[in-house]
């Protein structure tokens, strides 16, 4: 009855999509409305904290903070992308988004998606470089390399942003626009087609192995080589130092890959449209709350750098 309601208030003057959400359970969207600002606001404060520091404090001013810098930037603009419509639609009775809007949120979903499984491939490879070849560490990686690194993951995960969206969104729909989503998302929109969507699928899993599969395994191979390395320190300090400078970025990996592997690598049968959606919740959202808290709480430097800016900022207020 509730979502009858919101197709037949929008029959007259639609000219988009119809975003369900939650729809079915009302009183479920006033409780995810209140976690999900909750969310958004502590991960868009975390995330604006660590690019703040990454340019103002000089002791960050190396290859690791500025690959933390462009993660936190994504995070940021991922989640803004999607959140705010979602707030939206959960507080209001109009669950619209025009179609421009759609296109926009899978293009940009995509686009950052690709570029942070890219990003984190070569931060493992930073912490390769960092444990196993210390001494050559500011040779390997120099600043024209770490531009040229984190430009590639931009243009590639953005390249197959502009070919997935426009794949995506030029199957003939046939009248349908009820999204059973919160925002538009490859899968769901295939869902909506009138037409065969077995090349797109077969398509989307040989993408998803390009951007998932492939940066994850060098992820492994990066820290099988520095595991072997550390166990070959004989300071049980310096062990435990050499694996809390990846132990982070390690956390990040396996909370991020995990939830896009079980998204777009399994068969769409295989698990239910509220998994899908919960699934979908949490590396919106949850992801980038954890890393800057990840970031933060393991990480010395990023806690001594955040002590000096707030000494100064309190100490030029004072003068």
């Amino acid at each position: 009855m509730y979502l009858q309601k919101i197709q037949k208030a929008n029959d007259s003057t639609f000219s988009g999509f119809i975003l369900l959400g939650f729809s079915g359970r009302p009183h479920l969207e006033t409780v995810l409305f209140v976690i999900i600002l909750i969310i958004y606001l502590l991960s868009f404060l975390g995330n604006g904290t660590i690019i703040l520091l990454s340019i103002l404090e000089p002791h960050l001013h190396t290859p690791m903070y500025f690959f933390l810098f462009n993660l936190s930037f994504m995070d940021l603009c991922s989640t803004t992308c999607t959140v705010p419509q979602t707030l939206v639609n959960f507080k209001g009775k109009d669950k619209t988004i025009t179609y421009g809007g759609c296109v926009t949120q899978l293009f940009i979903a995509l686009g950052l998606g690709g570029v942070e499984c890219i990003l984190l491939s070569v931060m493992a490879y930073d912490r390769y470089a960092a444990v196993c070849r210390p001494l050559h560490y500011m040779v390997i990686m120099h600043s024209q390399l770490c531009l040229k690194l984190v430009a590639t993951a931009w243009l590639t995960g953005f390249g197959n942003s502009v070919v997935q969206t426009a794949l995506t969104m030029s199957l003939p729909l046939c009248g349908k626009n009820q999204v059973d989503h919160f925002f538009c998302e490859v899968p769901v929109m295939l869902k909506l087609s009138c037409t065969n969507t077995s090349i797109n699928e077969a398509e989307i899993f040989a993408v998803s192995v390009f951007f998932l599969v492939v940066p994850l395994s060098l992820i492994l191979v990066s820290y099988g080589h520095i595991t072997r390395a550390v166990l070959k320190i004989k300071s049980a300090q310096g062990r435990q130092k050499a694996f809390g400078t990846c132990g982070s970025h390690l956390l990040v990996v396996i909370i991020f890959f995990g939830t896009l592997i079980s998204m777009y690598l399994q068969p769409p049968s295989s698990y239910s449209q509220d998994m899908n959606k919960s699934i979908a919740l949490f590396y919106t959202l949850v992801t980038p709350l954890l890393n800057p808290l990840i970031y933060t709480l393991r990480n010395k430097e990023v806690k001594g750098a955040l002590r000096r800016l707030v000494g100064r900022t309190i100490a030029s207020r004072e003068s």
